[in-house]
């Protein structure tokens, strides 16, 4: 049996990332998190255009690994070694120019809630459930869910989620903003592969640009936002994706984006 806990291929600038420990509920390991953090740069390095997130099981995370944790006997030193490695690779995520989309089937806890969290679009199945699970065990959150839950649901939504810890049905999750797109389970890979789809030969470069400046609007008065909007546009219209899309629309034809 393999020792990995997830596998990484890059083809045709779509960027497959697949959580295979479902004997473990896909958990968060050291192991786990630094083959995550070295998938989140290999999709950089490989000029990945859109990254799908998947996992085999019944479970998409369960979030950390407790069986593992219990043996440490410094627990929070290696969770200090664990959360740094994860987090190092959900920045990059959030940080890259490729949309991230996740496909959830099954239940996600802890920082596997933050993993979904951090993505740009997020498919889930009926039976999917999320819940953050931290303070039942006498934790505080990771994985970057106590940055992005909050933006996502409000901060009463959180504080209900995080000091309660309620599972949220796939219905509530998409009524709350935690995940994007609701299908049968049975759905769930082929609705991830149309957005896939449409996303890999698209202007890469503008969908990162587009992102961050959603991102960073919560953070910046009106003028400061507006004037980063002029700076991401002006950029963008003398790169080479945005002056072939204008061209195309005007002589009414499809885009050839380069993904610059």
């Amino acid at each position: 049996m393999s020792d990995r806990r997830l596998t990484i291929s890059i083809n045709e600038g779509v960027a497959r990332i697949c959580l295979i420990r479902p004997d473990a509920a896909n958990t968060i390991d050291l192991v786990f998190a630094k083959e995550f953090e070295a998938a989140a740069e290999a999709c950089v390095v490989g000029r990945a255009r859109v990254v799908v997130v998947t996992a085999v099981g019944r479970q998409f995370c369960g979030g950390g690994d407790l069986k593992s944790f219990a043996d440490e006997a410094d627990l929070g030193a290696h969770l200090e070694v664990v959360t740094q490695h994860f987090h190092d690779g959900i920045v990059t995520f959030v940080e890259m120019d490729a949309p991230v989309v996740v496909a959830v089937q099954g239940a996600v806890a802890g920082a596997g809630l933050g993993l979904v969290c951090a993505a740009d679009i997020v498919v889930a199945g009926k039976s999917a459930t999320f819940v953050m699970a931290y303070t039942r065990l006498g934790l505080t959150p990771d994985g970057s869910s106590s940055w992005f839950l909050s933006r996502h649901v409000g901060l009463r939504r959180a504080l209900d989620l995080t000091l309660t810890n309620r599972v949220l049905s796939a219905d509530e999750a998409l009524a709350w903003g935690v995940i994007t797109r609701l299908v049968a389970d049975d759905q769930v890979l082929k609705e991830a592969e149309s957005i896939i789809e449409q996303l890999a030969t698209g202007p890469t470069a503008a969908y990162g640009a587009s992102a961050r400046l959603l991102r960073s609007a919560t953070g910046n008065t009106l003028r400061t936002q507006l004037s980063q909007e002029t700076g991401a546009l002006v950029e963008r219209a003398r790169a080479v994706d945005g002056l072939e899309g204008i061209r195309s629309f005007v002589e009414r034809r499809s885009a050839n984006f380069i993904g610059d």
